[in-house]
Parts: structure tokens; C-alpha cells; sequence
């Protein structure tokens, strides 16, 4: 942005030079005229630019605003949430400890609830994919569920909504 002004104004100035030049030696006035139009394109060029470039200045300045405000109601939540999200752990855990899971078992249920897939679990345990389905399916059927929709349903399916919600208004 700064070259294309710094170039429209360098052509602003040789056009001035140059009309100035043509105008001593005598030059009729439709060549002056031409030459007094380019440089005032010149000069609109520069001015559309800068008025670009403040306008750009000016977003950029309210989208940092609007990132630093989503940053602080992001951290705001984390730490609103974090004692749930560790008494929500340890009673998944609990519940996991009760299925008589194995070590391997619970950490494959924990990054499904995540919402990792088996390819991801196994890339983070590496492990096959094929072993995770295998822990996957001995964790369903130790826990009498079908699939991860179950394993899912069956921790979050009594977490409260806010009062006042469309579901709890539906119920």
C-alpha cells in the first residue's frame, strides 16, 4: 500500500514537472489539460489509498478488540468452568473404575468423550486403530452401551440446561 501511494505520488510530481515545463515552452492548452488530469488522478489515487489503508487500520484496531474480548470471556469460562470439568472428570472416572475398565480402556473412553477418533486415539496412545476399536468395544460391552453415542449419553445427558432454555421449555 505505501509503494502504490509513494508511486502515485512520484507520477503526481513529474506530471507537475512536466506540465510546468510544457506550460515555458509554450504547449497548447488541451496537452496541459491532459497532463493536469493525470496528475490529478495522481493525487485521487494517493488520497484512495490512505483512505483504504485507515479504513483497514480501523478494522484491524476493532477486530483486535473483538479477538482480546472473546480471549478474556474464553479464559472467564475456563475458570467458571474448571471445578465443574474436574468433578465431571473424577465421576467419569468414578463410573469407570465401577465398569471394572482396564488402564487402557478408560483412557480410550476418556479421548472418545473427547470427541477423538479412533485413528486420533490411536495416533495419541500409539496404537493401531485396530486396538482402540478392540478397547472401544470391550468398553461398550462392560458398560452394557451399544456405541459412543451411549457413552456420551450416558454422562451428559443429565447435565442441566439453563432456566429457560428452548429444550427445558419443550420438557
Amino acid at each position: 500500500m505505501a509503494l502504490a501511494s509513494l508511486l502515485f505520488v512520484v507520477i503526481a510530481v513529474l506530471m507537475a514537472v512536466d506540465m510546468t515545463s510544457d506550460a515555458g515552452t509554450g504547449a497548447d492548452r488541451l496537452h496541459l489539460t491532459g497532463e493536469g488530469l493525470a496528475m490529478l488522478a495522481s493525487f485521487g489515487g494517493v488520497a484512495t489509498l490512505w483512505r483504504g489503508w485507515r479504513a483497514a487500520e480501523a478494522r484491524a484496531a476493532r477486530l483486535d478488540v473483538d479477538l482480546d474480548l472473546a480471549r478474556r470471556e474464553a479464559e472467564k469460562f475456563r475458570a467458571d468452568a474448571r471445578e465443574a470439568l474436574q468433578g465431571l472428570g473424577a465421576a467419569i472416572d468414578k463410573q469407570f473404575i465401577r465398569w471394572a475398565l482396564t488402564p487402557a480402556e478408560r483412557e480410550v473412553g476418556l479421548l472418545l468423550l473427547k470427541g477423538l477418533s479412533h485413528r486420533e486415539t490411536a495416533e495419541v496412545r500409539n496404537t493401531t486403530e485396530v486396538t482402540v476399536r478392540q478397547q472401544a468395544l470391550m468398553l461398550y460391552r462392560k458398560a452394557g452401551l451399544r456405541n459412543r453415542s451411549d457413552l456420551s449419553a450416558f454422562f451428559l445427558e443429565d447435565l442441566l440446561l439453563p432456566r429457560g432454555s428452548a429444550v427445558e421449555v419443550a420438557q
